[in-house]
């Protein structure tokens, strides 16, 4: 199946929006995606190939896509593991489960897998059961410590902000602006259930945290309070 699909997506191929892609995810030399490569597919074309093919798609056939150079490839095992983990057993959710985990940084290594994909693989796993697991991951490198904050969008969708609020505060010192970005949404998404966390929290880090990720952890906040939490950034 993974020859089938892998043709499938090649036949969708555009080398003009492969170069527009290649610049946009930062793929050259010291970059964040240094060595990836683009087919030059959107979104909606891969998503309708997984749905075509997600039903006879085997765990071996996910794992030898999330191998590929080109990441469409990978976006699309991505996108067939999310509809196959929807519809799996206990036994083989846990098995999606731990393959994602065991590529993450070699197959799950760009923002947009990350994002697509851990809340409902990640997150959705965890969701009743010891965390801890997010944790270790926040230790880790750049896709890791993302999985581990983006993977609390699930629980916050649930209205369940305790682990997103412990890993902002591991978190809240990271330099890489991609895990600035993901802590500063992470934070305004907690900031839409309970706003006096957010605010004290942010009372708290607003004159510390990196720039990028207030601006991000502020942005449903009315105008006064941007301003207010800005200006203790600038003491």
């Amino acid at each position: 199946m993974q020859a089938t699909i892998k043709m499938a997506l090649m036949a969708e191929r555009d080398e003009n929006h492969a170069r527009v892609l290649q610049h946009f995810f930062k793929t050259g030399h010291g970059q964040y995606g240094e060595g990836d490569i683009f087919l030059g597919i959107r979104n909606p074309q891969i998503r309708t190939i997984a749905k075509r093919y997600y039903a006879e798609t085997t765990l071996h056939d996910i794992q030898q896509l999330l191998a590929s150079p080109y990441h469409e490839i990978r976006f699309c095992a991505l996108v067939i593991m999310i509809l196959q983990y929807k519809k799996a057993t206990d036994s083989y959710k846990s098995e999606l489960f731990r393959s994602y985990v065991d590529d993450i940084g070699r197959g799950i290594n760009n923002w947009d897998l990350v994002d697509i994909s851990c809340p409902h693989i990640v997150g959705a796993y965890l969701d009743d059961k010891p965390r801890q697991l997010l944790y270790e991951l926040a230790t880790g490198g750049l896709w890791h410590k993302r999985v581990s904050v983006i993977s609390t969008f699930y629980f916050l969708r649930h209205g369940d902000i305790r682990d997103a609020l412990c890993l902002c505060e591991q978190l809240v010192g990271e330099k890489h602006d991609l895990l600035q970005k993901a802590v500063g949404w992470t934070l305004r998404e907690i900031g839409k259930i309970d706003d006096m966390v957010l605010r004290q929290f942010l009372n708290e880090h607003a004159a510390t945290m990196p720039r990028t990720m207030l601006r991000y952890a502020l942005e449903k906040l009315p105008p006064d309070d941007r301003q207010y939490f800005m200006t203790l950034a600038k003491r």
